[in-house]
């Protein structure tokens, strides 16, 4: 009896050994809102699943709510860190590492975004016209401060440059996929107000994204793989592939009818025409990163893992991939693709529930409550992680 207590007493022990509230904000960084990332487009797959499955739309609604309650946590503690530790906050900008996860804010955002559009239509149509502005905005400012930074403040090198350089340049791209979804939904004069700053948000980043991608594979054929932490890393090329192809796809499919009556019209049948083949043709483009991301994570899975909160890079990207390839079936109606969406589905229900328990079981153990540069987790030098 006296060895259950005591187990028992163990187990409880992590939580009167989390850190204190105050700690918890001190350490707050914004690669929480990955978890917004991944738990939001299961969400929005699980909606869009391309085959009849009973209790999936509740499945999904459900994960959308726990999310919009996870973003309002996590911006709570993200703006309080900024208001009561501000000289610890502002380091943020200047770690090589941790900065780039400012890009997580704006794209955990789309996904509550979309889900009004999704799950809470006609009535969450207004809010969700009015966060998308407001993401537009922020994914702009990111886009451009962060890369300002890691010009001029910041140390980089090819040989520690991984995929996540791509987390501050996607979230315009992203915004512009979200665009084509939400024109759908306003009245045409509104629509091509969006239309044409998403085709403009997709052009500020996808030629960039797709830059940083030559250059990656430049630098895995010089120095090999990244470190064993950063092997997650991977798959977040998937990102600004996913939704470069989705942003061709809706935005193309928009165009008609934003642009009907109106001298750019004729250019708005040109862009309805080339959505389906650029979409198809960067989604054949994202199908080789895809397989390259299964090979090395086997590869990688040789050695030891350990889990940090960069392993949410298994969901979203792979996410918006599912995504570009469930609208490239309603598109075109051709079965692979639905064959395709709904296999992707699966893998990515696997993904998140695998990273949602270990997530579950650091927050309850405390050690994911430190910053990210505090941790083995940035794969840079010792000296190179004090941030906070």
């Amino acid at each position: 009896m006296k060895k259950k207590i005591n187990s028992f007493a163990n187990n409880l022990r992590p939580l009167k050994q989390m850190n204190k509230p105050s700690d918890i904000i001190k350490q707050f960084t914004p690669n929480w809102f990955t978890m917004n990332m991944g738990t939001g487009i299961l969400s929005l797959m699980l909606a869009a699943f391309p085959y009849p499955v009973p209790g999936l739309q509740i499945a999904a609604e459900t994960l959308w709510v726990i999310n919009i309650v996870l973003f309002i946590i996590f911006s709570i503690l993200f703006i309080s860190r900024f208001t009561f530790y501000f000289d610890s906050a502002r380091k943020l900008l200047t770690h090589p590492i941790q900065s780039m996860f400012l890009g997580a804010i704006p794209m955990g955002l789309v996904t509550i975004i979309n889900g009004f559009l999704i799950f809470d239509a006609p009535k969450g149509v207004n809010i969700a016209l009015g966060l998308w502005w407001f993401d537009a905005f922020i994914s702009v400012i990111i886009g451009l401060l962060v890369p300002f930074y890691m010009f001029t403040n910041q140390r980089h090198s090819i040989e520690d440059m991984t995929a996540i350089w791509l987390l501050p340049i996607v979230p315009a791209e992203v915004a512009a996929a979200s665009a084509g979804f939400l024109a759908q939904h306003v009245a045409p004069a509104m629509a091509r107000h969006i239309v044409i700053l998403g085709y403009a948000l997709w052009a500020f980043s996808v030629p960039l994204a797709f830059g940083i991608l030559v250059i990656l594979f430049l630098r895995l054929a010089w120095h090999k793989l990244p470190h064993r932490d950063m092997a997650v890393s991977t798959w977040l090329t998937l990102g600004p592939i996913g939704t470069g192809s989705m942003g061709l796809l809706l935005l193309g499919g928009d165009a008609p009818r934003a642009f009907i009556g109106t001298k750019l019209y004729v250019y708005a049948k040109e862009a309805y025409a080339f959505g389906p083949i650029g979409g198809l043709v960067i989604w054949g483009f994202g199908f080789w990163w895809l397989v390259m991301a299964i090979l090395l994570t086997f590869r990688y899975m040789k050695e030891d893992l350990p889990f940090n909160m960069g392993w949410w890079g298994f969901t979203f990207p792979l996410g918006v991939y599912t995504a570009a390839t469930i609208i490239l079936y309603r598109t075109t109606d051709l079965e692979l693709f639905r064959v395709a969406g709904a296999v992707f589905v699966a893998m990515l229900a696997m993904f998140w529930t695998v990273v949602t328990t270990k997530t579950l079981h650091g927050m309850w153990h405390g050690y994911l409550f430190k910053a990210p540069c505090l941790s083995t987790e940035t794969g840079l030098p010792d000296d190179s992680k004090d941030c906070a």
